[in-house]
């Protein structure tokens, strides 16, 4: 189905329902429901930054996972295509379909410049270069190139802007043709109710088609031919092979889609700042694709949502939250809880995420795909053992 084998097109129906039906899904999982607030997992905003993200890691994992070269300044074609989106809105109108097909291109032509010099060395020269170019980038944003990306201020749309193809009834927010991307739609159908988060349903459907372009791209004899640079780049060079033109292709598919996953960015918030493009958004992509697996299909779109929920519920809570999880306890313990907890929330959030991201080096490499296999194979085990017990047991 879709030129897919039987496995794949399954993970792909997984991916499908997980990405369409998120929004029930993740409701009963709390964020700042915690903390007395009024939305949970299921929240519009933060629902787009887990698909968002997910797309980033699956264009990084194109490049890294397969090819093996580590790259530290891929948020530089985020923030270059968040840049080239807001642009778009200036200058033409709030629909975000001309937007998001600059944020790509514009994305894609950095990256074949940026790659074509990077991919002259490897290892850690490569992924030093990356980092050095994504540094340039950002201060070239934040300082040097003021009159395009309005500095530190940030770069948002005016009412003075030109937007020539905006017309009298057209939305000022972000919208696809007329849809806006902060609304809802309802649709009834045989007396069921159906209501549709337009922005996070429009990043779904970029999500899916990503993650089928990946598979498309695993399978593919280029894919073949990445892995086989991962492998051993030196035997292929001496058999004759140029692996230069495969290793920029990769490297220029998942600078696009980073482009891609700026302009949906913009999309969602008009409004982008050089912070984007700064060296520890990179590192961000890094531990996702870690965290997730490296070079699995679904595993980045897992370590981006795993990062982003915890980013969203660890970070909020505070010691008055920490006091009333414990207030069942004596007040010596509720003191104790809170003094060894409170380093690792709020803006220590990061201690957490640190130790998790050792945990999951240390016992799982594979990242959670690799944890998920252990428990399906666990579990595989025990129904062979069972069977396998139960057909020794003579009959009664």
């Amino acid at each position: 189905m879709l030129g897919l084998n039987s496995r794949d097109f399954k993970l792909f129906i997984i991916v499908c329902i997980m990405a369409l039906a998120a929004p029930i899904l993740l409701n009963p999982f709390p964020t700042a429901s915690a903390l007395g607030e009024s939305f949970n997992a299921g929240y519009p905003a933060l629902m787009q930054r887990f698909v968002i993200f997910g797309i980033l890691a699956i264009g990084f994992n194109i490049l890294f996972g397969l090819t093996g070269y580590l790259s530290f300044g891929h948020a530089a074609f985020l923030g270059i295509g968040s840049y080239a989106a807001v642009w778009m809105f200036k200058l033409l109108s709030y629909n975000v379909v001309p937007a998001i097909i600059l944020a790509v291109i514009v994305a894609g032509l950095f990256s074949v410049v940026i790659g074509y010099v990077s991919l002259r060395r490897s290892g850690i020269y490569f992924s030093i270069l990356t980092l050095a170019f994504a540094q340039m980038a950002y201060q070239l944003a934040y300082s040097v190139f003021t009159p395009l990306t309005n500095g530190e201020t940030g770069l948002q749309v005016y009412n003075d802007d030109p937007q020539i193809l905006m017309g009298a009834g057209d939305p000022t927010v972000p919208h696809f043709f007329g849809i806006t991307m902060n609304g809802q739609t309802q649709i009834d159908v045989s007396g069921w109710s159906f209501v549709f988060q337009n922005g996070y349903y429009l990043a779904a459907i970029f999500l899916i088609a990503s993650f089928y372009l990946s598979i498309r791209i695993f399978r593919s004899p280029m894919g073949l031919m990445l892995r086989a640079i991962k492998s051993n780049q030196t035997r292929m060079s001496y058999v004759g092979l140029n692996t230069k033109p495969y290793m920029l292709a990769a490297f220029v598919i998942s600078g696009m889609y980073a482009g891609l996953a700026g302009g949906l960015l913009a999309a969602m918030d008009p409004l982008t700042g050089a912070e984007r493009m700064f060296w520890t958004a990179s590192g961000e992509i890094v531990v996702m694709s870690v965290l997730g697996g490296v070079g699995t299909l679904i595993g980045p779109v897992l370590g981006a949502g795993l990062i982003k929920y915890l980013e969203n519920i660890v970070s909020k809570i505070n010691d008055s939250v920490l006091h009333n999880w414990f207030s069942f306890m004596p007040d010596f313990m509720d003191n104790f809880m809170v003094t060894l907890i409170h380093p690792f929330i709020g803006k220590g959030w990061h201690l957490t995420l640190g130790l998790l991201f050792m945990a999951v080096i240390i016992f799982l490499p594979g990242g959670l795909v690799q944890g998920g296999q252990k428990i399906m194979a666990k579990f595989g085990r025990n129904k062979n053992t069972d069977a396998k017990d139960g057909a020794d047991t003579p009959a009664e």
